[in-house]
């Protein structure tokens, strides 16, 4: 019998590929959505949906029981989760209550898996090692410095008191098709210019999409019990490497570097805030998120991945970006 997982936050940039890569495998898929979700990437007549109003506890509990009646979901994933907000306070609503509800109505459905994944983020660790370059590892004690990777945290820690077996997925830096976020840095390279934030050498990690993707049901099958993983790439890259990749793709001979002072680029992340604030629309730069660009060292180790999952990421970050670039043309979004 092929087992059975509900991915939540299905359409979301990862949630398509890790419904692509559960249909893969040869499993029965149920696709968590919002009755908002667009499906664009969910177009596959296997793929079944359940619709969550995650502000209603009762509606989810029901929602669950509704699309499995007389069963239960080998894993769930919780990838579920917002990187930028309006409001500071939709953090802690979207990444931790959301969480907390549906983890309830697990329970009350009596829908409770085999396994449960959550999909965190190297940001719950903040910048402790930020001067030693060390490389982050899951033994760490994490002390976020940015309130995204504290409702992460929150997160995690309520994963650990929820009752459901589960596993945590902290990943790094994810690019890839569908992504908008390391776009808007290839589209920069593209009209020549490579904006980057403070002049003390930035080290950076990566993980190609469909490759996290792999690592997350790697979990779901093989991960221990309350173990977390780091997923990445194994080598860090400087900004300037990744400027050069990204150059060569595109073909650009001549690309700028802009270095913004760390005090300018504070205000710059403060006014883009207030002016988002005022649309109504989440800012890309906001202060929460210069905490990250600020951030030097972003380097974690792969170690325990590939020890306990076998994991190992396929896609270098020149063959992802060239994956990535090459989407962007076919779909308008670099001219």
């Amino acid at each position: 019998m092929p087992k059975k997982i509900l991915i939540v936050g299905a359409g979301g940039f990862v949630g398509g590929f890790l419904v692509e890569e559960a249909l893969r495998r040869g499993y029965e898929v149920w696709a968590g959505v919002r009755e908002s979700t667009r499906r664009d990437r969910l177009g596959d007549a296997r793929i079944r949906f359940v619709v969550f109003d995650y502000d209603d506890a009762s509606q989810v509990a029901e929602a669950l029981r509704t699309a499995m009646p007389e069963d239960r979901w080998d894993y769930v994933v919780w990838n579920l989760g917002a990187t930028k907000v309006v409001r500071y306070s939709d953090f802690n609503r979207i990444n931790y209550d959301y969480l907390r509800t549906f983890t309830g109505a697990l329970h009350e459905s009596g829908k409770v898996p085999e396994k449960m994944v959550l999909v965190s983020s190297l940001s719950v660790l903040g910048s402790t090692h930020d001067r030693d370059g060390m490389a982050y590892s899951e033994e760490m004690i994490p002390q976020p410095n940015t309130r995204y990777g504290a409702s992460k945290l929150k997160a995690e820690l309520w994963m650990a008191t929820s009752g459901i077996p589960y596993v945590i997925i902290r990943a790094t830096g994810v690019y890839g098709p569908w992504d908008h976020d390391y776009f808007l840095m290839v589209e920069s390279i593209k009209k020549g210019f490579d904006f980057g934030v403070g002049f003390r050498k930035q080290t950076l990690t990566f993980i190609y999409a469909a490759d996290l993707a792999k690592a997350i049901m790697d979990a779901a099958e093989r991960g221990g019990e309350g173990e977390v993983y780091h997923i990445t790439e194994p080598r860090a890259y400087t900004q300037r490497e990744f400027r050069r990749i990204v150059k060569k793709i595109l073909g650009k001979k001549i690309v700028m570097p802009v270095r913004l002072p760390l005090w300018m680029a504070g205000v710059a992340c403060a006014v883009m805030e207030k002016i988002g604030v005022l649309r109504g629309k989440p800012a890309t730069l906001n202060r929460d998120k210069y905490r990250i660009l600020r951030q030097r060292n972003w380097n974690c180790s792969h170690e325990k991945a590939a020890r306990e999952l076998g994991f190992m990421a396929e896609t270098d970050l020149a063959t992802g970006m060239g994956k990535a670039i090459e989407w962007y043309k076919q779909n308008g979004w670099i001219k």
